[in-house]
């Protein structure tokens, strides 16, 4: 018998392949940045190497399929699909929330799935931080052994519990949780915002908690209060219906969280990565790696090759992005002027960013 969070999964899974369920008036900020032109790059573009370390791990160019789904025996060929891809094309890859099987041990093989296809790159746990406490360190730890993980994701999704009539509202005690398990594993662990991005007074705890890394999982991408909003609709529950409309848009875009969650760790920037070009900007703006999960939802359905097609498109742009800002790697991503205008720039300056303390290379914003 199917438990209700293993149902719930297959519900967003399926909502998120067949409806509209972006930001529908607040964007990352994407448009906002602009990278700087090489006319003489100076480089040959085949050449140049688009590798990383991160968290410990190399990776064949700094992105991530982020956290999609599991949890459901339908969802088996879909996390198939996606960490065949990523072992393919040598990027990283985060299962979707493990608490089905913490419910449902019959639910694990679709988490196992994922490091049985991809055996050799970059994977990451994922769970809940409403759900840490309930589990403990012993939980947590059996989450990491159950996907051979190389990081544990805690992820932070209140507002989309805040309008699921079964949401786990009580946040209390979660930071010192998150400290405990970060003192205890051995496995780094990142916190993750689902889409309402992160602010730089959380990013300030979250470093003295102890955290590896931050993914900033900014507004401008998927909406899960969006999401919860169709779940509403279909089950006639007209006030998470309004809740769910009212905050569709709620949060820090994600250009804007990147900025707010430079505090010395490795930043992971998601929340509205469409294109190659977006992966370069979040580079240039401080990022170690970016993450997507809508433009991969409709592929793993089809297949390995539909996500393999995708996600070599996008990393074809962020090939051609560097090379027209004269970047030979990484690291010289990393250092190439970036200019920040529009609302982004105003929201900055307006939650007092000093533009200069900021800026990456030329003080160019």
């Amino acid at each position: 018998m199917i438990n209700t969070t293993s149902k719930r999964k297959i519900e967003h899974l399926k909502l998120c392949a067949e409806s509209p369920v972006e930001s529908r008036k607040v964007s990352a900020g994407f448009e906002d940045v602009t990278l700087i032109h090489r006319a003489l790059p100076e480089l040959d573009m085949d050449k140049l190497d688009l590798s990383t370390n991160l968290l410990g791990k190399r990776l064949q160019a700094p992105f991530l399929i982020a956290s999609i789904t599991g949890g459901h025996p339908d969802t088996i060929p879909v996390n198939a699909a996606l960490a065949a891809a990523a072992e393919e094309l040598g990027v990283g890859i985060g299962v979707g929330s493990q608490r089905a099987a913490i419910d449902d041990p019959a639910q694990e093989e679709s988490f196992r799935i994922v490091r049985e296809k991809a055996p050799n790159t970059f994977v990451y746990g994922n769970v809940g931080a409403a759900q840490i406490r309930e589990y403990g360190v012993e939980g947590v730890e059996k989450l990491v052994e159950m996907v051979d993980a190389d990081a544990l994701a805690i992820h932070l999704n209140f507002l989309q519990e805040a309008i699921q009539p079964e949401g786990d509202r009580d946040a209390t005690g979660c930071l010192d949780m998150i400290k405990e398990i970060c003192s205890v594993l051995s496995k780094p662990v990142i916190i993750k915002e689902t889409g309402a991005g992160i602010s730089r007074e959380d990013a300030i705890l979250l470093q003295k908690a102890g955290v590896s890394a931050i993914d900033v999982g900014g507004a401008g991408g998927t909406s899960w209060a969006g999401v919860e909003v169709y779940r509403a609709r279909e089950s006639g529950d007209s006030a998470s219906e309004h809740l769910g409309e009212l905050f569709w848009d709620f949060g820090i875009p994600t250009v804007a969280s990147i900025i707010e969650s430079r505090v010395s760790l490795p930043i992971i920037a998601t929340g509205g990565i469409r294109t190659g070009l977006d992966i370069a900007k979040s580079i240039a703006l401080g990022a170690s790696a970016a993450s997507a999960a809508l433009p991969f939802v409709g592929p793993a359905l089809e297949g390995k090759n539909s996500v393999v097609r995708v996600l070599s498109r996008m990393l074809d742009e962020f090939r051609v992005a560097m090379f027209l800002c004269g970047c030979a790697s990484i690291e010289d991503l990393r250092k190439a002027p970036v200019v920040i205008t529009g609302w982004t720039l105003e929201y900055l300056s307006q939650r007092g960013f000093n533009v200069k303390d900021y800026a990456v290379a030329g003080d160019a914003f």
